[in-house]
């Protein structure tokens, strides 16, 4: 696990934006393992502006998303699929067929998990997956006491991961109670992972997982176990953690 110290929020989302534009320049068929929410939002923006500055295409590149909400159309504004088109997706080239997300109105939610394991399978797996992580260690909507050998399935969430994203919803009654996520296995199979952390409320979950011990009571420990993790963290979400050299091994 390699560390990438940086001063704050937008220098991390400049640093992120840089490494994941170095991949897309190097190979233009990359698959992209892509997240939401307030962390890779900075990162977007980033990528926004370098397509209308520089031209970087994204004319054959893939994605996938992390996961969404059971029960919400990707017409729902509070949907990941319309927060990756408001984000990121209308505002550059890439093809929307070649962007995937989990359809929270599938009919047969379970079936829909296999089939997009399925997909990603297909396109020869993920290249570079970005990842957040929750105060609680949950990686995607993957909460604690997720099995690591865990496909795409279903998920209720945690009531701190509801807490957490009632801001984007008029109360916490309005967060949906279930997802379907990325399993961990799943994230666990993608060729690099990029895993960006920001700000103070992320202090505890930085210290534990940089600790090292590996437990599904905080699954984004299983990242130590990865041969390809490299981690943005700015001063703030690294503020208890002692000895940094520790996490470049």
């Amino acid at each position: 696990m390699k560390l990438i110290e940086v001063k704050d929020y937008q220098e991390m989302s400049q640093v992120a934006a840089d490494y994941l534009l170095s991949k897309v320049k190097k190979s233009k068929n990359v698959t992209l393992g892509l997240a939401t929410g307030g962390t890779p939002q900075g990162l977007y923006e980033v990528l926004i502006h370098d397509h209308q500055q520089n031209g970087t295409s994204y004319q054959y590149v893939s994605s996938f998303n992390l996961d969404e909400y059971i029960g919400l159309s990707g017409k729902h504004p509070n949907s990941y699929y319309h927060y990756m088109n408001d984000n990121l997706f209308k505002h550059i080239d890439i093809d929307s067929e070649n962007t995937h997300i989990p359809s929270g109105k599938a009919a047969d939610p379970a079936k829909e998990c296999e089939a997009y394991d399925e997909k990603i399978r297909s396109h020869g797996g993920i290249d570079l997956q970005i990842l957040g992580i929750g105060s609680n260690g949950h990686i995607g909507f993957n909460e604690p006491g997720t099995s690591f050998e865990s496909n795409t399935h279903i998920v209720e969430l945690a009531e701190s991961t509801r807490e957490a994203n009632a801001r984007y919803f008029d109360s916490i009654d309005d967060v949906p109670t279930h997802a379907i996520t990325m399993g961990i296995s799943s994230i666990m199979k993608s060729k690099e992972i990029l895993l960006l952390v920001s700000g103070e409320a992320k202090q505890a979950a930085m210290k534990k997982l940089v600790e090292g011990k590996i437990s599904e009571d905080f699954p984004a420990s299983i990242l130590n176990q990865h041969d390809h993790v490299t981690v943005i963290a700015d001063e703030e979400a690294l503020a208890l953690v002692k000895g940094l050299e520790f996490l470049n091994r």
